[in-house]
């Protein structure tokens, strides 16, 4: 489900960046080919770790947003960032203490803003 480094990448700019539109992901630093990210949302969508529905304020473009069980993903994707950091220049010197200061608020406030609608 989650072997491959673009489908990471898609949650991690969701629940980070608050990103959810084709071109919103088009836009992240790692520079993904239009192909490959439209088989990475119709999977993480088959999978149930996202949903696709018509932006209310614009038919014709899709939202993505995060499931329920996209969104208990949250530990996971946090363990993951606090790894790299350990480990690389990751540049994001500020998520981090973020994170380092309150981890478990910080997943707690990814989980509301979600569940809010507001990523």
């Amino acid at each position: 489900m989650l072997g491959d480094r673009w489908s990471l990448l898609i949650i991690r700019d969701m629940m980070l960046r608050g990103s959810r539109t084709f071109k919103e992901f088009l836009g992240s630093y790692e520079g993904i080919a239009t192909n490959i990210l439209a088989d990475r949302l119709q999977r993480l969508e088959g999978y149930g770790i996202i949903r696709g529905e018509r932006d209310p304020k614009d038919g014709r473009k899709l939202i993505y947003l995060l499931t329920p069980k996209g969104i208990d993903l949250a530990p996971v994707l946090t363990e993951m960032v606090l790894w790299a950091a350990r480990h690389e220049d990751t540049g994001n010197q500020q998520l981090i203490r973020v994170i380092l200061k309150d981890k478990e608020k910080f997943i707690t406030d990814i989980r509301q803003r979600w569940k809010a609608g507001n990523p």
